[in-house]
């Protein structure tokens, strides 16, 4: 849509202006290739973060799991709660690995932060918010249950809720 100004000219008011969304583990520049991870191994090659074999002169730079691990900032978690968590503890825990191992396989920045008992279940913190959703689907898959998402704009973080 195009509207005449007071002036007569023509201006452009039909833009959406988009806030952009900061992500302080998200990467300014690109990185000079290739780029491994002093921590965990993993390769920048291709634009992105990939598991490969070592290159003879790499560069080095903490990928952003690594960085989100040593912050303990997550960008997703996963709350499990119920009774049925109670008496299926390690059933729920193996699905919980199982999903992080097969979206660890093709995406290395997609980890599990840490594991922990709280009072009124587990915390399950990662790296990554489709981990977080990941997690969550296989869990609701396996063994039933209540799966809510709440996705928090404002905090760029998915929190995943499992009851059962």
């Amino acid at each position: 849509m195009r509207v005449l100004g007071a002036n007569g000219g023509r201006s452009r008011r039909d833009r959406l202006i988009q806030e952009q969304v900061h992500d302080a583990y998200k990467s300014k520049r690109k990185l000079p290739e290739p780029t491994v991870c002093p921590q965990c191994g993993a390769v920048y090659h291709g634009g992105r973060w990939q598991w490969a074999s070592r290159p003879a002169t790499p560069h080095e730079s903490t990928c952003p799991a690594c960085h989100r691990i040593r912050d303990k900032y997550p960008a997703g978690s996963v709350t499990l709660t119920g009774a049925f968590l109670s008496t299926h503890r390690d059933e729920v825990l193996n699905v919980v690995r199982n999903a992080e191992a097969r979206a660890k396989a093709d995406h290395p920045l997609k980890r599990i932060i840490g594991i922990e008992d709280q009072a009124e279940g587990i915390l399950v913190t990662t790296t990554d918010p489709h981990l977080a959703r990941g997690i969550g689907e296989a869990l609701h898959r396996a063994c039933s249950g209540e799966l809510q998402l709440h996705y928090a704009e404002e905090s760029d973080i998915l929190r995943v809720h499992w009851k059962r």
